[in-house]
């Protein structure tokens, strides 16, 4: 999950796959899910909440149904672990499209499934509240400002997408305003009107992305206001999120997710652990205060300076990180006759490689857990770690994205007959 490369795959991803988590409780109480779908003119459309017309408990048993389905062949499952409280607007990463209707009205919102056709939108079920406005009105300032919507097929215009991030705990906001010329006339009128409109945004990033691709974010950052990142607190650790970070975005459900599963890899304050595809660092650096020692592998350079600079700012000193593939550098360790005694794996949505596998067969850790978003990649690896004796001791699901038909799930493995 902490993976900024992981941001590499998104545009494969369904739209359903991509709706994923963020909370923000409202005083006044939501409908019940099955009206939803009646609120959302959107719904059947952008794909994104496939299953805002059940129930959330039908949603939950849906979900169980599937990944049991998927598992059983590799062991019992646990109940899944749903949201307590309101199951909505908890997506602290907010991305919405702009464009222009036949009209030559911009308008902004999602995707529609599987295409690049915009959906209008003035608000979701499942983003951040306070995001949705803000994206309302930077739609709403620019012909003010004379600011053009960018054309896919003419690759002319100015404004391709904006993404906005919260910080559910410290209430920091970023809005990344993505450009696909570097010309942005007044901008400074734009930034403070913006700010006066919105004082609780508390930076604003330029990213510069000129390229044909169905990547959101290009290379080039440029602050505009502010520091440039936000600062969240998860599990008691506090962690910084630059543009392009890769951060759980269902806050809530994801303090439950590592959670569960530090809890499962029983570290007693002795053991070596390997935090295999380690991001920004997250759950290596909350699970380095029960381990020995954590080494965090992390093939983007980006998350590694993103995940040293959160080791020091949570004065963590037990954590080291590389840089590099995860398969290539477990196979090194091997080589060596490395030992690790936990192997904490979280890869992207198309699982582990053979080589990570391999190793494993040659390091022969006590315990592994695997944390998957994607239960047809783990049934896979599970079958492949099995032909290495390793089994399935626990295998949990967790709701990380109500509404949706993605399930995120947690499994033990340890070595058969231990």
């Amino acid at each position: 999950m902490q993976r900024e490369w992981k941001a590499s795959y998104q545009h494969k991803q369904t739209a359903g796959q991509k709706a994923a988590t963020e909370k923000k409780q409202t005083a006044k109480p939501e409908p019940p899910v099955s009206q939803q779908s009646k609120l959302c003119p959107a719904f059947g459309r952008c794909g994104g909440c496939t299953l805002l017309n059940l129930s959330y408990e039908e949603q939950l048993a849906n979900k169980q149904k599937r990944v049991t389905e998927l598992l059983k062949p590799v062991g019992k499952l646990d109940p899944i672990i749903g949201m307590k409280g309101s199951p909505w607007h908890y997506r602290n990463k907010v991305h919405w499209a702009f464009g222009t209707d036949r009209k030559g009205k911009i308008i902004a919102g999602t995707y529609e499934e599987s295409t690049h056709r915009i959906v209008p939108i003035n608000s979701c079920k499942l983003e951040n509240e306070t995001a949705n406005r803000i994206l309302c009105t930077i739609r709403d300032l620019m012909p003010s400002f004379h600011l053009t919507a960018y054309n896919e097929n003419t690759g002319r215009g100015f404004l391709r997408h904006v993404l906005i991030r919260t910080a559910h705990q410290t209430g920091q906001v970023m809005v990344v305003l993505v450009v696909a010329t570097k010309v942005f006339p007044g901008k400074n009128n734009f930034i403070r009107v913006l700010r006066e409109k919105h004082p609780e945004i508390t930076t604003i990033v330029l990213n510069y992305n000129d390229k044909f691709t169905s990547m959101v974010l290009g290379e080039q950052n440029t602050v505009l206001w502010g520091k440039g990142y936000i600062e969240d607190e998860l599990c008691g650790k506090r962690f910084r999120i630059s543009p392009h970070s890769f951060y759980q975005i269902n806050s809530v459900q994801t303090e439950v997710l590592y959670g569960t599963a530090i809890e499962l890899a029983g570290l007693t304050g002795k053991e070596r652990v390997i935090d295999a595809y380690c991001g920004v660092g997250t759950i290596g650096i909350i699970a380095a205060d029960k381990a020995g020692a954590v080494i965090g592998v992390e093939l983007n350079k980006a998350a590694v300076r993103d995940a040293i600079g959160n080791a020091k700012a949570n004065e963590v000193k037990n954590i080291s990180f590389v840089c590099g593939d995860a398969g290539e550098y477990m196979e090194e360790l091997a080589a060596a006759s490395e030992r690790a005694d936990v192997v904490l794996m979280d890869p992207p949505r198309t699982g582990s490689s053979e080589a990570f596998i391999r190793s494993l067969s040659v390091m022969k850790p006590k315990r592994i857990v695997y944390v998957s978003c994607e239960p047809e990649t783990l049934a896979r690896d599970l079958e492949g770690l099995k032909k290495i004796g390793y089994r399935a001791k626990k295998i949990v699901p967790v709701d990380m994205f109500p509404g949706t038909e993605a399930t995120e799930v947690v499994c033990l493995l340890g070595r058969a007959g231990n």
